[in-house]
């Protein structure tokens, strides 16, 4: 099933207002860069660079993404989002994006395993 609407970031301004914040993570396959806002529920625009690929290759990147973000919806913070899919992604299979978006969102404090810090 696709992330709804109102999750999902799409204007080119609030791309813009969540890259200016610089307040961004990487590990060696994903960047995400974060805003706090007021949205009661997260927001995400996903980035995939035709570096990575065909758009079949780049497609494949972006559903896997959003599986992946999917299975974790429930623990993710409200705060809007961007990742980027850096080069060697494309390779992967579902689990190993699942566990490394997971290991980044960790990182920037977007996903919390249910405990509240």
């Amino acid at each position: 099933m696709a992330i709804k609407k109102s999750y999902r970031v799409k204007r080119q301004k609030d791309f813009d207002q969540i890259f200016a914040a610089k307040d961004s993570f990487a590990n060696r396959k994903f960047v995400v860069y974060k805003l706090k806002t007021g949205v009661p529920h997260y927001r995400v625009g996903l980035s995939v660079s035709k570096k990575l690929g065909n758009a079949v290759t780049r497609n494949r990147v972006k559903r896997l993404m959003r599986h992946a973000l999917r299975s974790m919806e429930a623990n993710i913070e409200a705060v809007d989002f961007v990742l980027i899919a850096r080069p060697g992604v494309e390779a992967l299979d579902f689990q190993a994006v699942q566990s490394n978006l997971k290991h980044l969102l960790k990182l920037s404090k977007i996903y919390h395993n249910g405990e509240k810090d």
